[in-house]
């Protein structure tokens, strides 16, 4: 596997790229949790790479911490991801993420369209590129916030999905009521709800990482991008 430079609107910062066996296939922007593009990340890359999408996954902490790797289950290096979490502009980070999205497009080994896929503050910003991009399709693993920007849900024309944990610490029942009320009756957004599960539950090397709910939603995920990205 790679690296590949973005040319933002606001400087540059770099992507890791996984490229599948073949050389060539649809393209998909990995959109990283708060704790930068780690090796969890990079192993989500691969396997994608594995399904046939070439993969990009942006360095978005760039601007105040580049390269930054950490590790969720170390409570030090969650906290201090927290702390970045807390001065990220999520409004940056979509213009970055549309970067990543053009230059993608312009890969020579991407074969044409090209979608999101995040977690987390990933999954998040996977809503705001669909609401706000020109992504073909995107997904979002438990999403923090997203019923803070449902104003936005009248923007989104192209097939989003949204995987929620039911049990999710970091958004409420009430949250997940608001998402699915402002949502469901959107024929382009497909929401699927996991009961029983926690935030990171897709997580493959973290604590709450759920083998059956992580393949379930994954078998989704890879359904869902070979539709909208062919």
């Amino acid at each position: 596997m790679a690296e590949v430079n973005i040319q933002g609107p606001d400087g540059d910062y770099y992507a890791y790229k996984a490229t599948p066996a073949g050389g060539s296939g649809p393209g998909l922007v990995l959109i990283q949790e708060i704790f930068g593009v780690n090796n969890n990340m990079r192993q989500i890359a691969d396997r994608l790479a594995g399904e046939g999408f070439v993969v990009y996954v942006p360095d978005l902490f760039w601007r105040f911490e580049p390269r930054i790797e950490l590790d969720p289950d170390v409570e030090a290096e969650f906290q201090t991801a927290i702390g970045y979490y807390q001065k990220y502009s999520e409004d940056d980070g979509v213009k970055d993420l549309q970067a990543a999205v053009t230059a993608l497009r312009n890969d020579a080994s991407c074969t044409g369209k090209v979608g999101t896929q995040g977690y987390c503050l990933g999954g998040k910003l996977a809503y705001l590129m669909a609401a706000r991009t020109d992504a073909d399709a995107s997904i979002g693993y438990y999403g923090v916030g997203i019923e803070g920007a449902l104003d936005e849900a009248g923007n989104i024309g192209k097939p989003l999905m949204l995987h929620i944990a039911e049990e999710d610490g970091f958004v409420p029942k009430d949250a997940q009521a608001l998402v699915h009320a402002g949502l469901d009756a959107n024929d382009q957004v497909t929401i699927h709800d996991y009961a029983g599960e926690d935030h990171g539950f897709a997580r493959e090397t973290g604590h709450a990482y759920s083998t059956a709910a992580a393949e379930l939603a994954n078998q989704r995920s890879s359904e869902f991008l070979k539709a909208n990205l062919a």
